[in-house]
C-alpha cells in the first residue's frame, strides 16, 4: 500500500503560478504510475495530468495543456504538478492518485477507475 499526502494549494490570482507537490510512502515509489485530478464546487471530479512510473511519459487533459506541467522525482518519492498562467476555472481541490503498474514502463492513466490510492487533497483557489 502506498500513502499520498499533497501540498502546495492555496489562493492566487489569475494569472499566476501555483505548485503542488504529492508526497507518497509505503511501497517503492518507481513502481507507481501517477496522476492528478481536481474536483470543483458542485462538479464531478475530473483528470488533470498523469505520468508514467518511470516518468519519461506523461498525459494533459486538453484544458491544462500548456499551463501544467508533471513531474516525477523517484529519488524524493514525489510527483510535482507546476501549474502556471492560472484561471479562475482552475479553482479546485486537487487529488494526486497512484496505481501500480510494475510491467508497464510507459503506461499514463486518465480515469479515476484505473488508481487504487488517493490522498486528501490540497484547495487551489484562482481569483480573477
Amino acid at each position: 500500500q502506498v500513502q499520498l499526502v499533497e501540498s502546495g494549494g492555496g489562493l492566487v490570482q489569475a494569472g499566476g503560478s501555483l505548485r503542488l507537490s504529492c508526497a507518497a510512502s509505503g511501497r517503492t515509489f518507481s513502481n507507481y504510475a501517477m496522476g492528478w485530478f481536481r474536483q470543483a464546487p458542485g462538479k464531478e471530479r475530473e483528470f488533470v495530468a498523469a505520468i508514467s512510473r518511470i516518468g519519461g511519459v506523461t498525459y494533459y487533459a486538453d484544458s491544462v495543456k500548456g499551463r501544467f506541467t508533471c513531474s516525477k522525482d523517484n529519488a524524493k518519492n514525489a510527483v510535482l504538478l507546476q501549474m502556471n498562467s492560472l484561471k479562475p476555472e482552475d479553482t479546485a481541490v486537487y487529488y494526486c492518485a497512484a496505481r501500480s503498474d510494475l510491467y508497464s514502463i510507459g503506461g499514463v492513466y486518465g480515469s479515476e477507475r484505473e488508481y487504487d490510492y488517493w490522498g486528501q487533497g490540497t484547495q487551489v483557489t484562482v481569483s480573477s
